[in-house]
């Protein structure tokens, strides 16, 4: 057994042997200029990988001008990746090339949606998905969305008697041998071998990871949907994020509005931070049952302002949610009335991680749902402001890593962004902004990125207003 464990260990990308190199160009790099970069990854024994899959991601910054862009990684399939920046700004800029999942540990995670889905645990109460030769079922599928959602029923009481919706736990269900592939920083010794483990580590350079750019000579079309500079979000294609630093900025713009927030509580820290900027004066009224799942209602009677938030319906991973609460969105979009006072706020996308990517984008699935949804109101209220978080990345534990994986989140945003392009609708690049910022990543982003954020929310709702 430990032999053949041993020989697998060597076989993994291994962050320490793998590395990238600048592709160098002729005459230097200039503004609006691409620089390409190439990524060799290998295994244990220091040997090429010879197939893809591994999750890698990139940017391209520099901490003080505050200056930051995504790039854009492909995967050759044959252990080589690209990874292509714009250069947007003048001076130096540093490369950084992060490993967050090996191939071999995405194949665990593969494996662990596809089992849950089959309801094999015991511990599973309620699901998208249930054996119903294991117990009788109660259906709470929603019949004006469709989207699914299933109860064993309960020995002695009838399905109506459900009170509380209660996220289970979750079983990890994988062995020892492939929990080492979620551990990072740490070392296992096989025959005297020291075993490093790889998730969301740095790639080291082969010989420079800097470039200075110089101003530029052409144009050329670049990939991000935008970039840091100057510490702010600065949209490619788009119009001016404005700076909205005051309260009596902020006040201006919500003035006569109403913002109607849905999602989960990465939508909840917008609620949070629109209350905390508005005056000490402003009266606040919460409906609040409970401190994360809400509703939330917050009303400045002065300047005519309303903002609410409520989570998402099921599959929701929070701690209690109390029957009469639980609200699928399309159901509450297709109770608004509209207008050009309205700004609609959705983010849908971290609790859906445990399941397989169809329950996202089925056809009666949470995202194609809300899509049909925001067609209804944008043909009944054309001129509400409709917009739409995608999903960021984390700080990864093993648990985190099991449940709520980058690579997991990814696989949701590239539906999210399929499934509303070309919608009308706004696209938050949540995961643009924060990864290309020089912050840690977190699943609630820090304040200084939330508002960041909010500003390009703010510049959607008043587009002349700002300062």
């Amino acid at each position: 057994e430990y032999p053949l464990l041993f020989w697998r260990f060597l076989s993994i990308t291994l962050r320490a042997k793998s590395s990238f190199t600048i592709v160098p160009r002729s005459g230097g790099w200039r503004v609006e200029d691409e620089l390409t970069v190439t990524i060799q990854l290998r295994d244990y024994n220091g040997n090429p990988k010879k197939s893809g899959g591994d999750f890698l991601i990139s940017k391209l910054h520099n901490r003080e001008l505050g200056a930051g862009v995504v790039g854009q990684v492909q995967d050759h399939l044959n252990g080589t990746f690209t990874a292509v920046f714009p250069l947007l700004w003048y001076g130096m800029a540093n490369v950084e090339v992060i490993l967050v999942q090996t191939s071999e540990s995405i194949t665990v995670l593969k494996r662990l949606t596809e089992e849950q889905f089959r309801g094999v645990t015991k511990k599973s109460i309620c699901n998208v998905c249930l054996d119903p030769d294991k117990a009788p079922l109660c259906n709470f599928t929603d019949l004006n969305t469709g989207e699914q959602w299933f109860c064993y029923k309960p020995s002695g009481l009838d399905c109506n008697t459900r009170v509380s919706h209660v996220k289970g736990g979750f079983n990890q269900r994988i062995s020892k041998e492939e929990e080492t592939l979620f551990k990072k920083y740490e070392y296992f010794f096989f025959f005297f071998v020291s075993v490093g483990i790889n998730m969301k580590v740095p790639i080291m350079a082969v010989e420079n990871s800097s470039i200075n750019i110089l101003p530029k000579t052409k144009k050329i079309k670049p990939g991000p949907s935008g970039y840091y500079y100057g510490h702010q979000w600065r949209p490619i294609g788009s119009p001016t994020v404005q700076q909205f630093n005051s309260t009596s900025v902020i006040t201006a713009c919500f003035k006569g509005k109403q913002l109607y927030l849905f999602g989960d509580s990465t939508i909840r820290q917008y609620y949070q931070h629109i209350t905390k900027t508005l005056p000490s004066k402003t009266f606040f009224f919460h409906t609040q049952l409970y401190n994360n799942v809400g509703p939330f209602l917050a009303v400045d009677h002065t300047n005519d302002i309303m903002v609410t938030y409520r989570c998402h319906g099921p599959p929701i991973r929070f701690g209690n949610v109390p029957v009469s609460q639980l609200r699928y969105v399309a159901n509450e979009l297709d109770g608004l009335t509209g207008g050009p006072n309205t700004v609609v706020l959705i983010g849908v996308w971290s609790h859906f991680s445990t399941f397989p990517l169809e329950v996202y984008y089925q056809r009666n699935s949470v995202a194609l749902t809300i899509r049909r949804a925001v067609q209804r109101l944008q043909n009944r209220a054309p001129e509400t402001k409709v917009i739409i978080r995608t999903a960021n990345m984390k700080d990864l534990t093993l648990y985190e890593s099991l449940t709520n994986s980058d690579w997991y989140s990814l696989q949701r945003d590239k539906v999210l962004r399929a499934v509303f392009k070309d919608s009308g609708v706004l696209l938050l690049d949540a995961w643009e902004m924060g990864l290309a910022h020089y912050l840690p990543h977190s699943l609630h982003p820090q304040p200084e990125i939330i508002k960041l954020m909010f500003d390009v929310v703010l510049s959607n709702a008043c587009p002349k207003q700002g300062g």
